[in-house]
């Protein structure tokens, strides 16, 4: 995937291992927090890049366990997607729910991002739809006895 520099302090996005699903992505600076009214932590943190997501493919940018486990840290919008015909700059809204939030300095992994396969489907208007074992049951239908 092409990818273009937007600060030359940048760090290169990588897998953390042969394993990991997703790439990691990082502060090129100190992230600074600020004070959100509410009363938690905010800070809206760049990348440095761009990139040039395949077609038909979204790149999702999820939170790292690590900083929901250890400092109450997430994303913002809890998941992020950056379609595939946008050109701009990566960045990444994290808010934290610790009376302090962590230091986050250069260097270190912010967020983790995933391609996916997203193809375009098209809408065909029905006045009926198949029949399955679950049917129209809801909310916690598939955990309830005998399912």
């Amino acid at each position: 995937m092409k990818i273009k520099r937007l600060h030359e302090e940048a760090i290169l996005p990588r897998y953390a291992t042969d394993g990991a699903s997703a790439f990691d992505v990082f502060a090129y600076e100190r992230v600074i927090w600020g004070l959100h009214p509410q009363g938690y932590y905010v800070a809206t943190v760049p990348t440095g890049w761009a990139f040039e997501i395949p077609h038909e493919t979204g790149l999702f940018i999820l939170s790292r366990s690590g900083h929901g486990f250890k400092n109450n840290t997430t994303l913002a919008t809890s998941v992020g997607l950056l379609d595939y015909d946008y050109r701009g700059q990566l960045m990444v809204k994290l808010i934290c729910f610790d009376n302090t939030p962590p230091e986050i300095l250069e260097g270190q992994a912010i967020a983790q991002c995933a391609l996916i396969h997203t193809p375009r489907c098209y809408f065909m208007e029905s006045d009926d739809l198949s029949i399955t074992d679950r049917g129209e049951n809801g909310f916690g239908s598939t955990t309830k006895s005998g399912n």
